[in-house]
């Protein structure tokens, strides 16, 4: 059986991939905070900003998850030390304590469609132009460079999976993360949903089982390695559609109000992915819909 470290374990998408992970794979769960939410017996506590505690683990496996950092917007450019501490020196940490102990296993990080420059009802390619207007963007374009500049100094292999906006929970009933929790918090409190402009910007959405498996899937083959991949979806949806399904639901109203300069400055436009590479590798078929998902709600 394969062996895998999960940086970053009880995190939204970590948390998910130690679950879907845990059948294939012998998995060692690792966070920052002191327990595990899931309650794993193997899981250990470890800032990856401390390199002294990066440099305890055991490197001796096949693939290396680094799920971990700090996500937001306009909060990074308040708490840039701390976003450049968890998200960049994080992972140089990581890839150094990869090369001092000769490690063979391949580096698998999530990027975001923060990185691109938006281009109106365009499909974008993993070669398209990019653009970060946020900390957070900059941090993961960062990354991004960090991981090509070992691999190509050191012989560390990576994958990288961009990905747009996830949505659903199978392993709590708390759901706080992004847009989608944003529209279910209040929808279903009997909250008006609130949108900018006319919520014509749009974006791919993909259920949190589909971004792990097609994650999974990936790494079957030779050729992911030291590849950038868009995890694609069933709904690329504008933001107004999109609500409308939670509208529609809970017998709630959307209201229009005017982009806050704020917001707009930092507003990418629309982040269609392109999934054409991934599919054409793996032959994967998304499981979910938005749509049918909250029918099940």
């Amino acid at each position: 059986m394969q062996k895998s470290i999960v940086f970053g374990a009880n995190g939204y998408l970590g948390r998910h991939l130690v679950h879907f992970l845990q059948n294939l794979h012998q998995v060692t769960p690792l966070g920052k905070s002191s327990e595990s939410i899931n309650h794993y017996e193997n899981y250990n506590s470890v800032d990856i900003a401390d390199f002294n505690q990066v440099s305890k683990i055991d490197f001796d496996v096949d693939y290396i998850f680094v799920f971990a950092g700090l996500t937001g917007t306009n909060v990074g450019f308040d708490k840039y030390d701390d976003f450049i501490k968890s998200n960049e020196i994080g992972l140089l940490n990581i890839l150094k304590h990869h090369v001092n102990t000769k490690s063979k296993a391949r580096i698998i990080f999530p990027s975001t469609r923060l990185v691109y420059k938006g281009i109106e009802n365009t499909f974008l390619k993993e070669d398209d132009e990019k653009e970060a207007l946020t900390v957070y963007a900059q941090n993961k374009l960062s990354c991004e460079n960090y991981l090509k500049m070992y691999a190509k100094n050191f012989d560390v292999d990576y994958t990288i999976f961009r990905i747009c906006v996830p949505y659903g929970n199978l392993l709590s009933k708390d759901y706080s993360y992004g847009t989608i929790g944003f529209f279910l918090n209040k929808a279903s409190k009997n909250k008006d949903i609130t949108l900018y402009g006319k919520g014509e910007v749009k974006r791919t959405f993909t259920h949190v089982e589909d971004i792990c498996s097609s994650i999974i899937k990936t790494l079957d083959f030779k050729t992911s390695i030291n590849t950038i991949f868009n995890i694609g979806s069933n709904d690329n949806l504008s933001l107004l559609e999109a609500a409308k399904l939670f509208s529609e639901k809970y017998q709630v109203n959307i209201d229009f109000v005017d982009w806050p300069k704020e917001a707009l400055k930092i507003e990418s436009g629309d982040t269609l992915f392109d999934d054409e590479k991934i599919i054409t590798l793996t032959n994967y078929q998304y499981q979910h819909s938005l749509n049918e998902w909250i029918k099940t709600l």
